[in-house]
């Protein structure tokens, strides 16, 4: 066996049904209970809580105790990227689910990925920003430009220069799974997507386990005018 990074552990972990309908919840980046984990996934609480000891000891998901409950969520962003990876390859090579759900659409328009804005809009959002060169992309490396640190701290009230993280980037691209093309991830990312919420564009939809985002009126408007207008899909 080979010295290095343990693929097939992770790989293991995230390949069961179960484990991998909680993951999948927990990416919007709310922690939840193990008895609406054990929702999500279809088992019995019971059932779940060997799951969970799994996930936990693998390190992709930590707990967290308030008052008497348990919530668990994700160890980090880059186990949500992963994810969000694993979900694009499942699509390019066919693996989808039979049943579509009617809120589909409005998951594949606007979503979020962990705590950013994924989907349609969010590719949109960080085609646009190259376009306006507010950022410089190679590959997976985005650097913000000098004008898109005016634009953010303009535009959205965001001072760029108070996004920095000793484990996190500022900007990074994350592979869209119904796109198959990047959507802005890390600090800025994030940032970005709480501004929306703070502002009343855009909020999460309250269901348990969804991760839509749903844009308002005025939400709509106002991100038409930084990041133009919804295109129709390009294929790539």
């Amino acid at each position: 066996m080979k010295a290095g990074p343990d693929i097939a552990l992770v790989a293991s972990l995230v390949g069961d049904p179960a484990r991998a309908n909680m993951l999948t919840a927990l990416m919007d980046g709310r922690a939840l209970t193990a008895s609406e984990l054990a929702h999500q996934a279809g088992i019995t609480p019971q059932t779940a809580s060997s799951h969970l000891s799994k996930l936990e000891a693998g390190g992709l998901i930590e707990p967290e105790k308030q008052g008497r409950h348990r919530y668990y969520r994700l160890t980090g962003p880059d186990v949500a990227g992963v994810l969000e990876g694993l979900a694009g390859l499942a699509e390019r090579a066919g693996h989808t689910r039979v049943r579509t759900g009617p809120k589909e659409p409005a998951l594949r328009r606007a979503r979020i990925c962990y705590d950013h804005l994924a989907g349609d809009l969010g590719v949109q959002m960080l085609d646009s920003m190259r376009k306006q060169r507010l950022v410089r992309q190679t590959k997976q490396s985005i650097e913000l430009t000098g004008e898109g640190k005016r634009f953010m701290a303009e535009a959205l009230q965001i001072d760029a220069d108070r996004l920095a993280h000793p484990r996190r980037p500022i900007c990074k691209a994350c592979l869209d799974w119904s796109e198959r093309r990047h959507h802005l991830a890390g600090t800025l990312g994030a940032a970005v997507m709480n501004r929306f919420t703070e502002l009343n564009w855009a909020a999460r939809d309250p269901a348990l386990g969804s991760r839509v985002v749903n844009f308002t009126r005025t939400g709509e408007k106002r991100f038409a005018a930084l990041f133009g207008s919804e295109q129709p899909n390009q294929g790539s």
